[in-house]
């Protein structure tokens, strides 16, 4: 997934490996990579160093992930240690380095929002590692939850208020026939769009706000990916709709 819908900056795939199958990819001089570990365990040989038997969750639902971040022009190979599951994403980057191996106790959890939105984050890539461009995460919503609520876009250059990022999900749904909704749109509503999301299923979300809803019955998870040309999470949040912050 690249290049669709006005997504500039963030190459997303979702590699799927059986065990001791591998995967090579040759270092790119002008791309970081992030890659987080969905399900299974692996080894991964990247800039001289070995990182061996990583990864310890058998769904994306059971617990914060292992990720490993590589800088612009490190190549890795990942070998498959059981069935594993691997999302690859890439941003431009200049910065040279070494890779850097993120645990789960090194996932920075958070609880946000109150009542039926209500949600789990989980900072894999943020505030804790150096990247350039890519900014990596995980949220959780129970059963009839809502996330990104209030609704929230990163659209604009206007720092301090806002920084422009583009973003894409990628979801997971428990048990797996369920479902979830997303609307994403503009404050004058020339963008306007609702999708139902499903089981692997990737949105891309050049703009707009953008708040997601879990139906009743099912967990729903997605991992989020964010890049601009200035790495700063600073968001807006839709006026409108902000006022349920204060609600008692």
């Amino acid at each position: 997934m690249e290049g669709e819908k006005g997504i500039k900056f963030i190459h997303l795939g979702i590699l799927q490996l059986q065990k001791k199958e591998s995967f090579h990819k040759p270092g790119l001089d002008e791309r970081e990579t992030a890659l987080v570990i969905l399900s299974g365990n692996c080894d991964v040989f990247s800039n001289g160093q070995n990182f061996l038997k990583i990864g310890d969750r058998g769904t994306v639902f059971e617990g914060p992930a292992t990720a490993l971040y590589t800088p612009a022009g490190s190549g890795y190979r990942i070998i498959a240690n059981s069935s594993l599951e691997v999302a690859i994403i890439t941003a431009p980057a200049q910065k040279k380095g070494n890779p850097v191996l993120i645990k789960p106790n090194r996932v920075r959890i958070e609880k946000r929002g109150k009542g039926n939105y209500h949600r789990e984050i989980h900072n894999i890539m943020v505030n804790n590692v150096g990247a350039e461009t890519l900014l990596v995460g995980e949220t959780f919503n129970k059963p009839g939850q809502w996330s990104s609520y209030p609704p929230h876009k990163h659209d604009e250059d206007n720092l301090p208020q806002e920084a422009k990022l583009e973003e894409v999900y990628f979801y997971k749904v428990y048990p797996e026939q369920g479902f979830g909704i997303q609307r994403i749109y503009s404050a004058d509503k020339q963008l306007d769009e609702v999708y139902v999301v499903e089981n692997n299923d990737v949105v891309l979300i050049p703009k707009g706000y953008h708040p997601v809803v879990a139906v009743p019955g099912y967990k729903l998870y997605y991992l989020w990916v964010l890049a601009g040309e200035k790495r700063i999470m600073k968001v807006k949040e839709d006026p409108q709709h902000r006022w349920v912050n204060d609600k008692a």
